[in-house]
């Protein structure tokens, strides 16, 4: 099967826009290749003037959510780390040998999240957003307004890019079984066991059948 691989643009972010970053992005990608009766919903974002649009289903809300929490405590621990998040789509095929059901995965399409994280110029203090400010309030607060405005663009760019993948990229898609919402579809983010993140740990998954699937 072909499957069809989607390298975002690179994202430069601070801990503390994360969240919404992902989020941002995330829910776009599913929204886009969501089918059937979904119910929209737009989210404005809290740190950028830019508002996009989820599929309304609270699974994969909730997914989504869970990576970005596992991916935030992975950052943590492994700070000045560029990183890379891939969010990936399936069908699920049975393979049927005389004893037992083998489940296997075809993916059809990977997106690859990419972002720099940038350590805060002050130590936090807590989890207060208060911990953004550092000795120079004047210098500090313009600087933070022109790399707040840099990367409002360029989150604007990565949602465009999707949104033209998605209309250019379509014979690969598979066909849909009826009552389907949205396509399988997996968040795979860096793990402490790996020391290089990349296609190694994608080949690792095609060939183990990776047990995270949606419902």
């Amino acid at each position: 099967m072909n499957c069809e691989v989607c390298q975002l643009k690179e994202l430069e972010v601070e801990s503390f826009e994360i969240r919404e970053v992902l989020r941002c992005i995330l829910h776009t990608i599913v929204f886009h290749r969501a089918l059937g009766l979904i119910r929209p919903k737009d989210i404005d974002l809290e740190l950028f003037e830019i508002t996009y649009v989820q599929c309304g289903e609270i699974e994969v809300e909730k997914k989504i959510d869970e990576k970005i929490e596992q991916f935030i405590n992975w950052i943590e621990k492994h700070p000045n780390k560029k990183s890379q998040i891939c969010l990936s789509f399936y069908e699920v095929k049975s393979k049927q040998p005389s004893w037992f059901t083998k489940i296997e995965r075809l993916y059809w399409e990977q997106w690859y999240i990419n972002l720099n994280v940038l350590q805060p110029t002050k130590p936090p203090v807590g989890k207060s957003h208060h911990s953004k400010l550092v000795t120079d309030p004047g210098e500090a607060s313009e600087e933070r307004s022109s790399r707040r405005t840099l990367l409002e663009q360029s989150l604007q760019e990565v949602l465009f890019q999707i949104i033209k993948f998605v209309n250019e990229k379509k014979d690969h898609v598979p066909p849909i079984n009826d009552g389907v919402i949205y396509y399988p579809f997996e968040i795979t983010i860096p793990s402490s066991s790996d020391s290089a993140f990349g296609m190694d740990m994608f080949k690792r998954i095609l060939h183990s059948g990776h047990p995270s699937m949606l419902g």
